[in-house]
């Protein structure tokens, strides 16, 4: 049986995010456009489906590191600042990002709000673990020796 720690994290993350576009379930919101990933960013994001990699990327989170808050979350999303003069100092990631793909994937099935974080579902967890076992798949083709892990 093949998980999420399984796989290289990049290439999970990349097919989750094509598998949401896919389904429909996550829509982004008309802000995503215009809007900086946090404090720390000079400018929105270059990829037009950054939306997707981001929910996907939270996701694996809350499988990964769950139960989490958009608290923590935003302390993984978040940055250095680039102040010319001063030194840089670690910022927080923007908040509003994070709830929202949070809340899309509660609607989603995939994960559940509970009193100390969001934990996965268990259709979040076959959801992940299916993508990673065709992830797997497609690197064994590429390597073959990586069938014996």
């Amino acid at each position: 049986m093949t998980t999420v720690y399984d796989v290289p994290p990049a290439d999970l993350i990349n097919a989750v995010a094509e598998e949401l576009k896919a389904s429909g379930k996550i829509t982004p919101p008309a802000w995503a456009a215009y809007v900086k990933t946090g404090v720390h960013t000079e400018m929105p994001p270059s990829n037009a489906d950054w939306w997707y990699v981001r929910c996907a990327s939270v996701l694996r989170h809350v499988y990964v590191d769950g139960p989490v808050g958009v608290s923590r979350l935003r302390t993984h999303y978040g940055g250095k600042t680039k102040n010319r003069v001063v030194t840089g100092r670690t910022v927080k990631g923007s908040g509003s990002i994070i709830r929202e793909a949070l809340q899309q994937l509660e609607k989603a099935g995939y994960v559940k709000k509970q009193k100390d974080g969001r934990h996965i579902t268990p259709e979040g967890q076959a959801f992940l673990d299916n993508i990673a076992h065709k992830v797997k798949m497609r690197l064994v083709e590429k390597i073959p020796e990586l069938a014996r892990y």
